[in-house]
């Protein structure tokens, strides 16, 4: 049985992918001498907010997520924020790989919105794994899966998910609305001759008094 172990190294932005991604650097090992032909190795990773603190203005824009600060002994709890995996090469011992995560900036998906509401720190993961690995054992290739203890725990500083979405959208973010929703603004805009959407939010602000 293989004793493969993971460590997350570091975490770096990808600069040049189609979407937003994160590169973790992991490093691979296995310490009973079996040389490893590939792994398939999959990655659930997890955002543990209890473990960190949080300033007056990062409560107020974490309200919406995990309600006023009284109620967080019970609402501010694991949760997931996404999925990865990727085909790694064979070794012998110990390697260090990439694995790429893609991310999102939509505030509709929790994670984003916990993300985007940090001023600065850590974010502390826990990168749950999974998968196939391929052993060669006495000449013959031995398939087993990657036992369910594995796991890594890594405090990403916030600044990278900052860059990353500075990288890609800069000085912007993302928020989904319905059709109907940006029919009704787009009529607004052009009705009242509105440069820009940004121009139009400010005005629909003001009027609304906030």
């Amino acid at each position: 049985m293989s004793e493969l172990a993971i460590e997350v190294l570091d975490v770096r932005p990808e600069p040049y992918a189609a979407v937003p991604t994160l590169i973790f650097r992991l490093a691979l090992s296995e310490p009973s001498g079996d040389p490893i032909h590939a792994i398939a190795l999959r990655a659930q990773i997890q955002i543990e907010p209890q473990r960190r603190r949080y300033s007056p203005d990062e409560q107020a824009r974490l309200l919406e997520l995990f309600g006023d600060q009284p109620q967080w002994g019970d609402t501010v709890r694991p949760f997931l924020w996404t999925h990865a995996s990727a085909l790694l090469p064979g070794f012998s011992g110990r390697r260090e790989v990439d694995l790429p995560v893609t991310c999102t900036y939509d505030f509709e998906v929790a994670a984003a919105k916990y993300l985007h509401a940090l001023d600065d720190g850590d974010v502390p993961l826990t990168l749950l794994f999974s998968g196939t690995v391929l052993a060669r054992r006495d000449g013959i290739v031995v398939v087993q899966p990657v036992a369910w203890h594995v796991d890594a725990h890594y405090p990403m500083p916030a600044k990278v998910w900052r860059d990353l979405m500075d990288m890609y959208f800069p000085n912007s973010g993302w928020i989904r609305l319905r059709r109907e929703t940006i029919d009704e603004l787009t009529r607004f805009k052009a009705e009242r001759a509105i440069p820009s959407w940004d121009d139009a939010f400010e005005m629909l602000l003001k009027e609304a008094g906030a």
